[in-house]
């Protein structure tokens, strides 16, 4: 169990990271630029003390995750786009993990959108000390199936520790048959995906989200003086060249992940090329009920 001092900051994160969100969905509109988006919702988390716990993603259509702006991404939202925004505050390594969709301009996929809300929202009517996992997949799965639409089976909710932003439960959107339970002190994210297509992500291309994969002594004197900024500023969460205060970080980027330092997050693409919608919380498990701790 967390005490008074950890559950302050853990909410404190989680109230940013919510903040931030719904400050990134409201600036979704046609003709804007995904790096705008980015780079605000990022400097609100920065501005109001908390780190980043991963840059911000803004995955479109049938990209359901992992596709951050580059620091010259001219993109710009299009009608009718639907727009994933996964963010994410953490302070002294307490993490609020939190996403949203909408749609640009249209309605068309409406109902989809909302599925993934309305699944979400049921898990936290239930989530708490004892539930099984298997219970949580069950409840997504049935919702969204209700709904006309497919969960993505092979991406899934997670356990949250400190500094640590994918830790030990990995939690379905779909019964997959693991009894395993939901206990109190844990922080778990809930974040289901539904689509109109088989309901299975692959990997795209490789994104600019990037990670420290190992620690080896670097020739180039700038480029170690980089790494030792991304440990200080990044910890162990991910980062992109975008996030970065320092020269020529693209640059950087660039060269130690061909010297297998960094590694990138592939984007992860529907199968089929369905659309997909994402809704995540951040939960506090203390006791029989789950606290929401990325509310706005």
């Amino acid at each position: 169990m967390l005490n008074e001092d950890e559950l302050a900051k853990l909410r404190r994160a989680g109230r940013v990271s919510g903040e931030a969100r719904e400050l990134g969905l409201s600036m979704v509109r046609e003709g804007v630029k995904l790096y705008d988006v980015a780079q605000e919702v990022e400097g609100y988390i920065r501005e109001h003390g908390c780190g980043l716990a991963f840059p911000c993603n803004i995955s479109i259509n049938e990209v359901a995750a992992h596709y951050t702006p580059s620091c010259n991404d001219k993109r710009v939202f299009e009608l009718g786009d639907v727009v994933k925004v996964d963010c994410g505050a953490e302070l002294d390594g307490f993490v609020g993990d939190t996403a949203g969709t909408v749609e640009v301009g249209t309605n068309a996929y409406k109902d989809l959108v909302e599925t993934s809300k309305r699944a979400r929202n049921t898990v936290a009517e239930f989530i708490g000390d004892g539930v099984p996992l298997c219970e949580i997949g069950r409840a997504v799965e049935m919702s969204i199936r209700r709904d006309g639409f497919t969960p993505i089976m092979n991406l899934c909710g997670h356990q949250i520790e400190p500094y640590n932003l994918h830790a030990g439960l990995s939690v379905p959107n779909y019964d997959n048959g693991d009894d395993e339970t939901i206990r109190s002190g844990m922080t778990v994210a809930i974040e289901p995906f539904a689509t109109n297509g088989r309901g299975e992500v692959k990997n795209g291309r490789p994104g600019n989200i990037l990670r420290i994969a190992r620690m080896r002594p670097v020739a180039d004197p700038k480029a170690q003086e980089f790494l030792d900024y991304v440990r200080q500023e990044f910890k162990s969460f991910p980062f992109c060249a975008r996030s970065c205060d320092f020269p020529d970080a693209e640059k950087y980027t660039r060269i130690l992940t061909r010297y297998g330092i960094f590694a990138s997050y592939a984007e992860l693409v529907e199968v089929k090329g369905g659309i997909v919608s994402q809704h995540e919380y951040t939960f506090y498990i203390d006791g029989r009920r789950g606290e929401v701790t990325t509310l706005p």
